[in-house]
């Protein structure tokens, strides 16, 4: 099973600013490139944080409303320096969390959802800025075609993985929803069978309607008649 790593997802090459990058001038290139958010690094192009529109947004939403009808907020230290300040050192979320290029959608994903960001800088093995993933990147893996989604599930993970013949099961592929019928030799491997093929990129949700000949998860198998198993969400 062949797996889109960051590296095949991730925006190159990188805007990037270093740490006295003045606030205009990463507005502006926030404008330019149509990007919301931007990397800090150092010397050596090495990630130390991440300005985002919203870092920006702060020094809007702490000026006095010249109608004096809005309430005047009254931010926490931390917030009402990140509103006064005027570089990206100032205004950058640090450290930053970074990706590594040979990182599967999943583990990019999982890291994303850890820590509440939006997008990864992916650095190399020195540490340095060679991308950016962001959600948008990531879910461009459930663009994938169906015609494709059911070549991987039937080749490599019924064949190759599991030695399921390819007459055995039916696999359907609709917007991504896999449905699968037809008998394997043992029930334990239903729920190997649907586990991975929820692995495969793009795939939405898998529902099985499997017979097996025998059922190994009992203390007493039973043999003879098929039996099935239905596995849907």
């Amino acid at each position: 099973m062949q797996h889109r790593m960051v590296s095949d997802l991730m925006t190159t090459p990188v805007v990037s600013v270093r740490r006295d990058t003045g606030f205009k001038e990463i507005a502006q290139l926030l404008a330019e490139y149509d990007i919301t958010a931007v990397p800090v690094v150092d010397e050596e192009d090495r990630p130390v944080g991440v300005v985002s529109e919203a870092d920006l947004l702060r020094k809007e939403a702490a000026q006095l409303d010249p109608a004096g009808l809005l309430p005047v907020l009254h931010p926490k230290p931390a917030a009402r320096a990140k509103a006064e300040a005027s570089t990206a050192e100032g205004l950058m979320n640090s450290p930053a969390v970074t990706a590594r290029p040979q990182w599967t959608v999943v583990e990019a994903a999982q890291v994303m959802e850890r820590h509440r960001v939006k997008r990864l800088p992916v650095v190399d093995e020195a540490g340095r800025l060679v991308g950016v993933i962001s959600r948008a990147d990531l879910l461009r893996v459930f663009l994938r075609g169906d015609r494709a989604i059911r070549e991987e599930i039937s080749r490599d993970v019924l064949v190759r993985t599991l030695g399921i013949a390819p007459s055995a099961v039916t696999v359907h592929v609709v917007d991504g929803r896999i449905s699968l019928k037809g008998f394997v030799e043992r029930k334990s491997l239903i729920p190997v069978v649907v586990r991975l093929c929820r692995g495969v990129d793009g795939v939405v949700d898998v529902s099985a309607e499997l017979d097996y000949r025998l059922d190994d998860t009992s203390a007493t198998p039973e043999t003879g008649a098929s039996r099935r198993a239905q596995l849907a969400p």
